[in-house]
């Protein structure tokens, strides 16, 4: 039998304004323990040497996550002209230089070319799969791998400041999947001096925003008390971009023991995803089908 994990049946939203020098993983251990949760995770990795928002899930609230990773996303960052590296940052050995530095007006000519639907080349140290394993650690034994491009939706691409010919501040608005360190590496080659991500930050993703999140020493100081559980968001946070339905206890029942069951409903169309609710209190997620939402995902809230 498996053994059960220990900790608090807690759920709900923790932002986070993840350090330089951290995993996402070890920030999410971090925030489990200080709050003694059960289970946690978080809506997408950030790279180790980056800051910004990591929006960390507990309990009920890792059944959303998907609409948070789904959602867009903003990273301020800049860009180091000149020089490409193995890792596209600033963390990897310098492979190739150039003296050529952009304008700027070459620099926002070419930030065109990045917006909308794009096709994106993974970085080789990346967590992408290949064969099972990650491409990261194939990169470590000095493998040079042919990664396919992926599809990314850029809605925003923007000059922030230009410090010196040698650097752009750069602000990304983007959705799924997407790798700053790929954009900055791309763009370089557009303009035809390499370049590379030097320092990077996420602003916002979806609902949360770097400036309300906490700071790890600030998580340290409240952890274990109730101070640090007053700042958790509810879980329906992270269905913020779903329409909200209401039932009534009967329906609430059913929807939570996965069966189809009626609901009060306007301005919802036919197959559309949306969320139910019962007395304010999350219940299920799934589709709208004549008066019936059909769960996909149910919550269990004490």
């Amino acid at each position: 039998m498996a053994r059960k994990r220990k900790g608090r049946d807690i759920s709900g939203w923790l932002v986070v304004d993840k350090p330089a020098g951290l995993t996402s993983t070890a920030v999410v251990n971090k925030v489990r323990w200080a709050l003694d949760a059960r289970k946690a995770g978080h809506a997408g990795t950030l790279d180790p040497e980056a800051t910004g928002v990591l929006a960390v899930a507990l309990g009920e609230a890792t059944k959303t996550v998907p609409y948070i990773t789904d959602a867009l996303k903003a990273y301020e960052f800049t860009v180091r002209f000149g020089q490409a590296t193995r890792t596209d940052d600033a963390e990897g050995d310098v492979i190739a230089t150039s003296d050529l530095r952009p304008s700027d007006d070459e620099l926002k000519e070419a930030l065109h070319r990045f917006v909308g639907e794009i096709e994106q080349v993974p970085p080789q140290f990346s967590a992408v799969k290949i064969d099972g394993e990650r491409a990261y650690k194939r990169a470590r034994d000095g493998e040079d791998m042919d990664l396919a491009a992926r599809p990314l939706y850029v809605d925003e691409l923007t000059l922030l400041d230009r410090p010196d010919a040698d650097h752009a501040v750069l602000m990304l608005v983007c959705g799924k999947g997407g790798y700053v360190r790929s954009i900055a590496r791309d763009l370089g080659e557009a303009l035809g001096c390499y370049g590379h991500v030097l320092q990077l930050r996420r602003v916002w993703s979806g609902p949360f925003e770097a400036e309300e999140g906490l700071s790890l020493e600030a998580i340290d100081a409240m952890a274990r008390s109730p101070e640090l559980d007053s700042h958790l968001k509810p879980l329906e946070i992270g269905l913020a971009d779903l329409q909200e339905l209401t039932c009534s206890p009967e329906s609430a029942a059913k929807l939570r023991n996965g069966n189809p069951a009626l609901v009060i409903a306007s301005g919802v169309e036919y197959g559309e995803e949306c969320w139910v609710s019962c007395d304010g209190v999350p219940v299920a997620v799934g589709r709208y089908k004549s008066g019936e939402v059909h769960p996909s995902r149910v919550f269990v809230l004490a």
